[in-house]
């Protein structure tokens, strides 16, 4: 493809909420936070409702699209708690993700190969009620293959294992990008939209922009660090900046 897509940014409140919850208070606000972002050029608000709770609550979610209408993306696990509360509350989007009780975060990518009737049946339930639904996936040709075959509408590329090699070996590096950019032209050419998620700072952000095809990125852990010193909004300003390719 030649074309040059924009991209679109979300930003992920869970460690707003970890914040709050870790002594139990009100503050700090995860929808504060989710009205900082977008008044800062985010696109969407991500979150991640846990089968633990421990950091966003089902009150959290139910503020966000009250105040935000149209711009949540909600990540969950794929089980029925998880499938009903998403039918119920109505998200813009939902990601399905893999989910661990023992995990400190995300892992890796859903096994959308070994389990691809569940995950059809799942997402077609969530499109018929007119949800945008994605798979949180590794970068491998079997699972967007399979992702493809399931109907879903988005995937989104765990990027963990990138974002380490870009510090750690950056031969490597390349050799993982360039697999995750033939991979993303592949599936976009295929009929996905391409996301990209976890790990992601303002450097790896900038590589990943190279991506033609690219049409979101959601970023949560790193722009709540940097904003301990930056602030939330000059963070996410940065971060939009990049994903608009002003660098």
């Amino acid at each position: 493809m030649t074309e040059t897509l924009d991209i679109k940014l979300g930003v992920n409140i869970d460690h707003i909420a970890t914040l709050r919850n870790a002594r139990g208070e009100w503050f700090p606000d995860p929808i504060k936070a989710a009205e900082i972002a977008l008044n800062s050029g985010a696109d969407s608000i991500t979150a991640h409702l846990r089968e633990d709770r421990r950091h966003i609550k089902d009150e959290d979610i139910s503020n966000i699209i009250k105040k935000f209408p149209g711009k949540l993306n909600l990540e969950i696990a794929a089980n029925e708690e998880m499938k009903n509360i998403a039918l119920e509350v109505n998200p813009f989007s939902c990601c399905i993700v893999p989910e661990r009780r023992e995990e400190v975060t995300t892992e890796g990518g859903l096994d959308v190969l070994s389990n691809s009737n569940y995950y059809a049946n799942l997402n077609s339930i969530l499109r018929e009620q007119g949800i945008r639904t994605s798979f949180f996936i590794d970068p491998t040709e079997d699972q967007v293959k399979s992702s493809i075959d399931c109907g879903v509408e988005c995937v989104e590329f765990h990027m963990g294992k990138y974002c380490r090699l870009f510090y750690e070996d950056q031969p490597q590096a390349e050799i993982e990008f360039k697999k995750i950019h033939d991979l993303s032209i592949f599936a976009y050419e295929s009929g996905l939209e391409i996301h990209l998620g976890h790990g992601l700072d303002f450097d790896t952000t900038k590589k990943v922009t190279e991506i033609s095809c690219l049409q979101e990125v959601n970023i949560g852990f790193f722009l709540i660090a940097d904003s301990i010193f930056s602030g939330l909004e000059n963070s996410i300003r940065k971060m939009k900046d990049i994903c608009n390719r002003n660098f």
